[in-house]
């Protein structure tokens, strides 16, 4: 039970802006064969969708308090990343998964109001489509 709630623990940091790598748990854990390698996937991918569902509730209800110290991105890159997310779209959040520019696209989802389902939708595929790919590599 640990190891389950070890591993959504840090898929969820790792879709943060924390500098985690969940698949290198993961393939650790499928290695050990000593736990469910369906249930081992699912969680690791619970674990990262909720953790990009917690970014875009971050951007939806708390971009104003952009200018304070400790928020995690700045004006600038805020603006920046936006203007990329309109000029490729929705679509991009299926690439949420990929390291340095998921996280920041799932908090601009939220700064631009996406409808909530259409981003669980596409940000799920994304991330579960990865944890499967993990999964076909080890095995």
């Amino acid at each position: 039970m640990t190891t389950y709630l070890s591993l959504l623990l840090i898929s969820f940091l790792a879709a943060t802006v924390l500098p985690l790598s969940s698949e290198l748990v993961l393939i650790n854990l499928l290695n050990m064969n000593e736990h469910n390698s369906f249930t081992l996937v699912a969680i690791a991918s619970l674990g990262n969708i909720l953790g990009s569902v917690f970014n875009w509730l971050l951007g939806f209800y708390l971009l104003k308090f952009v200018n304070k110290k400790w928020f995690p991105f700045k004006k600038n890159q805020i603006n920046t990343a936006s203007r990329r997310f309109r000029k490729f779209g929705v679509w991009s959040l299926l690439f949420a998964w990929v390291p340095v520019i998921g996280d920041p696209l799932t908090f601009i989802a939220g700064t631009l109001k996406v409808n909530f389902l259409l981003f669980l939708i596409l940000v799920a595929t994304g991330k579960v489509s990865r944890y499967l790919f993990v999964y076909i590599f080890v095995n």
